[in-house]
């Protein structure tokens, strides 16, 4: 087994001039809101959650400078870490993923009401937002480059929604994060079927941070979520952000998360260089050493869900493995 390094990976995607739209108009920084006063849905649209994710700050730019504005319910738009975002720098953009700590593992009251760090503190200048909204679409991209994903977690509600909406192509099914709750997993967004009502929250990751194609998977996620939400009809959304929608996936698969490898050193290394999506035939297939330990498939047609070990350490996620079923 030789295992390999990632490649040198092009960061062509620049960042956004969002001074604009720093100030908001909520009283919170970054964050706008708008009341249609027609009843309806309180959907929110977050971006930045980490600093070097710009393809959600693009795409929320996009609806504001399209003055989007709902027909009914309310749209909330939030640009979550700008100081993370400040320090972007696309030779090193990792270093700007977060100031103190990951902002999307922060979503416990506790962790907080204790402010104890930069993005404990904003999580809670951000938290009455994400406990008002109804629906919550988080905007992401990843460490490298890959076909994009929906996440939904565990909820089938999210799951039907995220097969209404026609793409992308894959789905993953997963369960909370180890190291702390996730924003779309905060509040009644992490409540089953019987107990969340009408809640729906979804996590789109659009593909490697760099890559401009990125960015267009963000505005076209963005116009089927506010679509299936009911606070702009199909119209109205096709006059206001013309180009927006891609073509529907050709079909979807679910994704369903089994369990996660995670590195016992900066050491670890694949055998190949994958990309994701990879479907490995057979149970006990090597795919990894981790110290001197290989790490093998636990089951036929197992998928690899989002590799890479360009933040390999001790007890960080390298890769997730799935099942996979069409929908």
């Amino acid at each position: 087994m030789t295992p390999v390094t990632s490649p040198a990976l092009v960061f062509e995607l620049p960042a956004p001039d969002i001074s604009a739209w720093r100030v908001g108009n909520t009283g919170t920084e970054g964050v706008w809101h708008f009341d249609s006063g027609v009843p309806g849905r309180h959907v929110m649209v977050s971006a930045l959650v980490h600093g070097n994710e710009l393809c959600g700050a693009w795409a929320l730019k996009g609806l504001l400078e399209a003055g989007l504005r709902p027909a009914r319910g309310k749209l909330t738009l939030a640009f979550c870490n700008l100081t993370a975002f400040d320090r972007f720098d696309p030779q090193s953009h990792d270093a700007s993923r977060f100031t103190d700590e990951d902002l999307n593992r922060q979503w416990l009251d506790e962790r907080m009401d204790a402010g104890d760090t930069l993005e404990r503190r904003r999580a809670a200048a951000l938290r009455p937002f994400v406990a008002q909204a109804d629906w919550l679409l988080d905007i992401h991209s990843m460490h490298e480059p890959s076909a994009p994903l929906l996440l939904t977690g565990v909820q089938p509600r999210n799951l039907q929604l995220a097969c209404a909406m026609r793409s992308p192509e894959h789905i993953v099914v997963d369960a909370g994060h180890k190291d702390g709750v996730r924003m779309r997993d905060y509040g009644r967004f992490g409540l089953p079927d019987a107990e969340g009502g009408d809640t729906r929250s979804l996590l789109i990751e659009c593909g490697f941070h760099g890559d401009p194609a990125s960015r267009a998977v963000a505005q076209d996620q963005c116009v089927r979520f506010l679509e299936q939400s009911g606070v702009l009809g199909a119209d109205a959304l096709e006059q206001q952000l013309p180009g927006w929608c891609l073509p529907d996936a050709p079909r979807q698969w679910a994704l369903e998360v089994t369990g996660p490898v995670v590195a016992t050193s900066s050491a670890f290394r694949f055998v190949e260089p994958y990309t994701g999506l990879e479907v490995i035939e057979k149970a006990g297939t090597a795919i990894g050493d981790n110290d001197g330990v290989p790490v093998t498939t636990p089951y036929d047609d197992c998928v690899l869900v989002m590799p890479s070990v360009r933040q390999a350490r001790a007890g960080v996620t390298v890769v997730r493995y799935a099942t996979r079923r069409p929908l």
